[in-house]
């Protein structure tokens, strides 16, 4: 006797669709045979939650792991809303050897390295049959997206398409619905045209138009949506009839405010300050708290943490009256540690740190407080000690640290941050601002940032706060879809 499979639940065609390769919850298969679900955050959590949760919405994400793909087995892809806090969720079971090279061959290995300029440029790129058949499964995991958003959308819906892992999703679309508005939004830099020009021509055009097959393609920073401009004309003679934004995502003020406030960051605040201690060498208790500079990254090569440190190495060296009284915080969670890259890049930070920490270290003073394990709280609670924020990234489509950092800190921080940051086009004016290669200037900028004024830092904090909320996530969502559908 054949069983079955039970009938699909009707469910009605949405007037806005959302989509991404990582959705708003992940799914985590318990020995028991039971699924756990774990809710994500981010500003796309945060701005879809603007619309409410009717029927009028959906998310289309990919499943990542195999407690993912068990849910969409389970479900036929369509989640269960007690799961998703009441999104409607449309969760793709992609075969895992077409996500493997979709996502880490060609997203975050070549796309990630082409925008932020990371290629060591006499050894690779090398694009070959290998990359050709990586490609193929790119174009087969953005057209899953494209048949799934097409199936799920109302007529003249408005789609929400987000960043690099998608950027063939809205030519395909188009191909499929040409009835839909479709908006693309890139969260990372874009690279400058020679710089772009190292991916084949072919695939090169490809790339650009399959963004332009959207009505609108959308920015964090003018910067960034002019390189997509500069590129488009080189390639293609222009844009087309595709519209060109920019919105500068901003923090969620009021949200890290009383997330920073509550008991598990207090426990964390009290274990930060006895790590960190106070000035003096006749035990607990005794003279000044000692200043911090907090950084909290993911051990992306993008996010320069490496010069970093060395940075505040040459602070201590060039001003020795800094000994013993500044401790660097630094948080630099693991990223992508299947790929080797960035698993010698994690071990990078953790040496240099150590090295630091030998050089310089006393028995009551511990230059480097390193955390390699991500804990939200914890960086709240080093949000709220922070005397001075370290953003230097190489380059960063936005970088939010910068912008939660002073929000949080209860002393008035002094940013120094990075113009290589899409951060820099909104804050810079008040921050202290460093290019993140020099490792010198980034130490005297430290050193400055550590001896402001009063009334100088208050100033700044006051400034860096306001640019930090101007766009909060649900209004930065809302603002694309009313610019979507005018």
């Amino acid at each position: 006797m054949v069983t079955e499979p039970p009938p699909r639940p009707q469910v009605h065609p949405a007037q806005i669709l959302v989509a991404s390769n990582r959705g708003p919850v992940s799914y985590t298969l318990r020995d028991d045979g039971t699924l756990a679900p774990k809710r994500g955050g981010g500003g796309l959590v945060s701005g879809l939650s603007a619309i409410g949760s009717d029927d009028g919405a959906v998310w289309v994400c990919a499943a990542l792991g195999d407690g993912d793909r068990e849910a969409v087995r389970r479900t036929d892809g369509r989640l269960d809303p007690a799961d998703t806090g009441g999104q409607r969720v449309r969760m793709l079971g992609i075969a895992p050897e077409v996500y493997a090279d979709a996502y880490n061959g060609v997203a975050n290995s070549t796309l990630w390295f082409l925008h932020h300029l990371l290629y060591q440029t006499p050894l690779e790129p090398s694009f070959g049959p290998e990359f050709r058949a990586q490609w193929a499964s790119y174009e087969t995991y953005n057209r899953a997206f494209a048949e799934a958003l097409a199936d799920e959308a109302a007529e003249g819906a408005a789609v929400l398409v987000q960043d690099y892992h998608l950027a063939l999703v809205p030519g395909m679309l188009r191909a499929l619905r040409p009835d839909l508005r479709i908006g693309h939004f890139s969260h990372t830099p874009w690279a400058p045209v020679d710089y772009f020009r190292l991916l084949p021509d072919d695939i090169a055009r490809q790339l650009l138009r399959g963004i332009l097959g959207a009505d609108r393609a959308a920015f964090l920073t003018h910067r960034w949506a002019d390189a997509f401009r500069a590129c488009c004309t080189e390639l293609l003679g222009g844009t087309g009839n595709t519209g060109i934004g920019v919105h500068g995502l901003g923090a969620d003020g009021d949200f890290l405010r009383e997330r920073a406030h509550r008991p598990d960051v207090e426990d964390r605040i009290a274990t930060l300050r006895e790590q960190i201690g106070r000035t003096g060498d006749s035990g607990p208790g005794s003279g000044e708290p000692r200043k911090t500079i907090v950084r909290v990254d993911r051990t992306e090569l993008s996010k320069n943490i490496v010069r970093g440190l060395l940075a505040y190495r040459q602070l201590l060296v060039d001003h020795p009256e800094w000994r013993e009284r500044v401790v660097h915080v630094a948080f630099a969670y693991p990223s992508r540690q299947d790929l080797a890259v960035y698993r010698d890049y994690t071990a990078e930070v953790q040496r240099v740190a150590e090295a630091i920490n030998d050089e310089f270290g006393t028995d009551g003073w511990t230059p480097v407080v390193l955390h390699v394990r991500d804990d939200f709280a914890r960086s709240l609670a080093a949000y709220r000690l922070a005397d001075v924020a370290l953003v230097n990234p190489i380059r960063d489509g936005m970088n939010l640290v910068a912008k939660e950092i002073p929000v949080v800190s209860e002393r008035g921080c002094a940013l120094v941050l990075s113009r290589e940051a899409g951060a820099y086009e909104e804050m810079g004016e008040a921050a202290l601002t460093v290019n993140p290669y020099d490792i010198t200037a980034t130490a005297k900028a430290l050193h400055q940032a550590l001896t402001l004024p009063p009334e100088d830092r208050a100033e700044r904090a006051k400034r860096l706060s306001a640019a930090a909320t101007a766009l909060p996530p649900q209004q930065w969502f809302l603002d694309q879809l009313t610019a979507l559908r005018a």
